[in-house]
C-alpha cells in the first residue's frame, strides 16, 4: 500500500503521541509499504523547535525508510488556549498545501490532536479522492472543556460540529481505549467504522520464563545520589496541565509535617521523583518553593538509559490525570511502566480508563484527583506491601500489558486498512 500518515508530532519527539507515529511509519516501512509522513519541525514537549529548524517552511527527509515531510507551524513559548489554537492552524494550513502536491496514497492515517486536521484531510481526500482515517489520541473537545480551558457556550458547540463531521466523513473511526470506543458510539459514529487501535509496547523475546524489557547498565539512584534505602515514587512524562501534579507537592508537603513513622514507612523519606518537560513545570517548581516540599524533585526528560534505570529502579511509579479528564485519553506511559513490574499509584477519576486499567489489572492502587491526603496514604501503604505483594502487582502487570505488543496491535490495523483499500 501507499501510506500517508498525518499528524504533527513525529521522532525525534521523546514523549507523548510521536514514538507512536514514528513507530507506526516505520512498520509500515518493515513491512514493504510506501510511507509517508507529513509532519512538524519537533517541538514537543520543550514547546521549543530546534535551531536548524529556523527560517524554514518544508523540508524533506528520509528516515528508516519512511519519507518525512516537515511542515513550518508556529510554537508559542508559553502556550495558551488562543496560542494552542494558532498553533494547530498554522500547521494545518502548511501541512494541506504540502498533502495536495504528493503523490496519492491508497489511504491517509489522520492523527487527532489537532482535531482542525479533520476538515482539511476531507478537502484535501476528495481533490485526490483517496479515503482518510481519523486516528484519535485525545478526545480534544471533551478533554479542553473538563480542564477548564473553554467554557461551554458558542465555541464547544463548534467543536463538537466539527468533530462530528470528521467521524462522519472518515472511512474509519479508531481509538487507542475501550472508553474511547464507547464515546464514539455515543457520537453517533456508525458501528462498523469504529475500530480498536491501541498503543503499544515493543515485542519481547521470552527465555521461557515472564517477558522482561531490555535492561540497561545506567542506574537513576546512581545518578542523583539516591541510596537504595530511599524510598523513589516517580512520574515521567508530560508535565501539563493534565497531569494534575500539583497534588504531589502538596502530599509532600503533608509528609513534611509527619513527626513519627507510621505502617513502617518514614514519609518524609520519600525522594518523589517528577521527571519530564511541559508548560505547567514553572509552577510547579514555584509550589515545591512556597510549600517547602522539598522531597520533590523536578528533573529533565531521561535519556534512554536512564528512564529505562528509573523504571526498573523505582518502588512506585506514578501516574496523575487531572480531575474530570480521564474519560476522555489514556496515558500510554502505564505500557511502559508495567513491563518492568513496578506496582503503579494512579491518580484518577474512578471513572477514568486509567482507573478502570489498574482496578482490572490488579497491578496497584487508584485515589481521587486532588486529594493529597489519600495519595500519602496509599504511598505509605504500598512502600509497607511484604514481597509477595509486590511480586503479584508486577506479574499482574507484565500479564496485562502483554495484549498490546507491537506485532499484533499493528497487523491488525494493518489489516483494517487492506480491508477499506479494496473497497
Amino acid at each position: 500500500m501507499k501510506i500517508t500518515v498525518w499528524g504533527i508530532n513525529y521522532d525525534p519527539e521523546p514523549t507523548g503521541i510521536g514514538p507512536f507515529n514514528t513507530d507506526l511509519c516505520a512498520y509500515f516501512a518493515e513491512r514493504g509499504h510506501d510511507v509517508r509522513m507529513i509532519t512538524t519541525f519537533p517541538y514537543y514537549p520543550w514547546w521549543k523547535k530546534p535551531p536548524e529548524a529556523r527560517g524554514k517552511l518544508y523540508k524533506t527527509v528520509a528516515m528508516k525508510g519512511v519519507t518525512v515531510l516537515r511542515c513550518w507551524h508556529y510554537v508559542p513559548a508559553k502556550p495558551s488556549t488562543l496560542k494552542r489554537l494558532l498553533h494547530e492552524m498554522s500547521f494545518v494550513v502548511t501541512s494541506a498545501l504540502k498533502a495536495l502536491f504528493l503523490p496519492r496514497p491508497d489511504v491517509f492515517i489522520v492523527v487527532s490532536p489537532p482535531l482542525f486536521l479533520g476538515p482539511a484531510a476531507f478537502a484535501v481526500s476528495r481533490i485526490l479522492r483517496r479515503p482518510f482515517v481519523v486516528h484519535v489520541q485525545d478526545l480534544q473537545p471533551d478533554a479542553a472543556l473538563g480542564l477548564g480551558m473553554i467554557k461551554p457556550g458558542p465555541a464547544v458547540r463548534a467543536l463538537y460540529l466539527l468533530e462530528k463531521w470528521n467521524y462522519r466523513w472518515a472511512a474509519l473511526v479508531s481509538g487507542i481505549s475501550q472508553g474511547m470506543l464507547d464515546a464514539f458510539a455515543r457520537k453517533d459514529v456508525a458501528a462498523e467504522k469504529i475500530c480498536m487501535f491501541p498503543n503499544w509496547v515493543p515485542d519481547a523475546k521470552t527465555t521461557g520464563g515472564p517477558v522482561q524489557p531490555a535492561v540497561s547498565a545506567a542506574s537513576f539512584r546512581a545518578a542523583n545520589q539516591l541510596s537504595l534505602q530511599t524510598p523513589l515514587i516517580a512520574y515521567s512524562g508530560n508535565v501539563g496541565m493534565k497531569q494534575g501534579l500539583e497534588v504531589v507537592v502538596e502530599a509532600a508537603a503533608k509528609a513534611k509535617l509527619e513527626t513519627t513513622v507510621r505502617g513502617g514507612s518514614d514519609l518524609r523519606a520519600i525522594h518523589w521523583a517528577i521527571c519530564g518537560e511541559g508548560a505547567a513545570k514553572p509552577a510547579l517548581q514555584e509550589a515545591i518553593l512556597r510549600t517547602g516540599a522539598e522531597s520533590v524533585r523536578l528533573y529533565p526528560l531521561q535519556p534512554d538509559d536512564l528512564y529505562q534505570a528509573l523504571l526498573r529502579e523505582a518502588d512506585i511509579s506514578l501516574i496523575t490525570q487531572q480531575r474530570g479528564t480521564g474519560q476522555f485519553f489514556f496515558p500510554s506511559k502505564l505500557l511502559s511502566i508495567l513491563q518492568y513490574g513496578r506496582p503503579v499509584l494512579a491518580v484518577a477519576d474512578e471513572s477514568s480508563e486509567l482507573a478502570r486499567a489498574v482496578h482490572q489489572g490488579d497491578f496497584g492502587l487508584v485515589v481521587e484527583p486532588g486529594d493529597a491526603s489519600a495519595l500519602l496514604a496509599a504511598a505509605e501503604k504500598m512502600l509497607a506491601a511484604d514481597d509477595l505483594q509486590r511480586a503479584a502487582w508486577a506479574r499482574n502487570g507484565r500479564a496485562w500489558v502483554d495484549q498490546f505488543r507491537r506485532t499484533p496491535v499493528l497487523s491488525a490495523f494493518e489489516a483494517r486498512l487492506e480491508t477499506l483499500r479494496k473497497r
